[in-house]
């Protein structure tokens, strides 16, 4: 007995429960057509099987189109695949050959296919990614199937990361797009169907934070606290501060890279790098004593992996009264010490390793600034001699 569809003259919501009940079997097939979407239905055939099938009508043409035996299509799935379908046909015509295609869920696409991305990505990149999908996209879109993802369930997802989460949309925006450009490589998706092209992200103010010159002071002398019980950790930071040299390019240090005058990295976040030694950060090296058998320059504990300094500065940068400061920051203060000593930003952007000027040109309000302070001694300085009070 069918309550819904005799109640609606052969039509009822068709769903998993649906169809696995006993449906009244006839001499011949009949249809039940879905309450929700048109065209969508269900054929029961005398032999007791079920089968889901969508029509299509297109210039005044009626085709139906089976998707598949209940038994071996989930109906979630027959109804996506209808949708699609009737969409097709709404914007493009009716092809002369359908081709059904399953899909799988968003989480069951990472997980066969996610390797083949992490490939082309360096192993931190791989492994932000990674932390992007499972703490920010697969809540939303795990269980969405990869060709039904649409513009509108990004912009409700984006919307649920307005006010204190932007930061954690802008960074994972990029990884959906990634998985869903790789769907249409694999003919998932129709191609150009990425539903993130042109969504905009959330604008950040820039976290800028440099050291003064009384902070300096209190870095230096907590370091000489610490060097006796902590060398290596201490060793890192002198490095960081002399070199403005990103945090992993240090931590990760290997022995062969170092031909002083220089660090020659074969890699880094923005490919190979040389980094310029002065005669202070010669001289932590100089200092470091070598691991055997180790090509590390500052090995953890098993002497097998790069040491992380972490946890370390956390402490440290509270005993420094800088809780709010960042290992990053010290490379900020770099370049903002080499503006104040008028170096120019084309020669800074060289020791940084950025690889575009626009990069460097963040720092170049620094610069105003101090033209600025410069420009306001000088004229404190002619309005006295010309007996003027301000």
């Amino acid at each position: 007995m069918v309550p819904a569809a005799k109640k609606q003259g052969n039509r009822a919501f068709l769903d998993g429960n649906f169809a696995r009940r006993n449906l009244p079997l006839k001499a011949n097939e009949y249809c039940i057509w879905d309450t929700e979407l048109a065209g969508f239905g269900l054929r029961v055939r005398p032999s007791g099987n079920y089968y889901w099938f969508v029509r299509l009508r297109h210039r005044g043409k009626h085709r139906r189109i089976t998707l598949g035996k209940t038994t071996d299509l989930d109906a979630a799935l027959a109804r996506s695949q209808a949708r699609r379908l009737l969409a097709e046909v709404a914007l493009d015509g009716l092809p002369k050959r359908v081709v059904v295609r399953s899909t799988p869920t968003m989480s069951d696409f990472v997980a066969t296919y996610f390797d083949d991305l992490s490939r082309v990505w360096k192993p931190s990149t791989a492994k932000r990614n990674a932390d992007a999908w499972r703490c920010d996209l697969a809540p939303h879109f795990g269980d969405i199937l990869v060709a039904d993802v649409t513009k509108a369930d990004v912009v409700r997802w984006r919307d649920a990361f307005a006010g204190e989460r932007e930061a954690r949309y802008n960074r994972a925006i990029p990884v959906l797009a990634a998985l869903l450009n790789y769907a249409e490589a694999l003919k998932m998706r129709r191609k150009g169907s990425n539903p993130c092209r042109g969504m905009p992200r959330y604008r950040r103010q820039a976290m800028e934070r440099y050291l003064t010159p009384r902070e300096y002071a209190r870095v230096g002398a907590e370091l000489r606290a610490q060097e006796a019980e902590f060398p290596a950790q201490v060793a890192i930071l002198r490095l960081l501060l002399f070199t403005g040299a990103r945090r992993g390019e240090i931590e990760g240090l290997r022995w062969d890279w170092v031909k002083p005058p220089r660090l020659v990295l074969p890699d880094s976040k923005t490919g190979p790098k040389v980094i310029w030694l002065n005669s202070q950060a010669l001289a932590v090296l100089e200092g470091v004593d070598r691991v055997p058998d180790c090509p590390l320059v500052f090995p953890d504990s098993k002497g097998k992996n790069p040491i992380d300094i972490g946890a370390w500065w956390e402490k440290f940068r509270r005993r420094c009264a800088l809780p709010d400061v960042r290992l990053h920051d010290l490379r900020h203060s770099f370049a903002s010490t080499a503006i104040m000593d008028d170096v120019p930003l084309a020669t800074i952007g060289k020791l940084l390793g950025h690889v575009l000027p626009e990069t460097t040109a963040k720092y170049a309000h620094l610069a105003d600034e101090i033209v600025a302070d410069a420009a306001k001694r000088i004229s404190g300085s002619l309005a006295n001699s010309l007996g003027l009070h301000a």
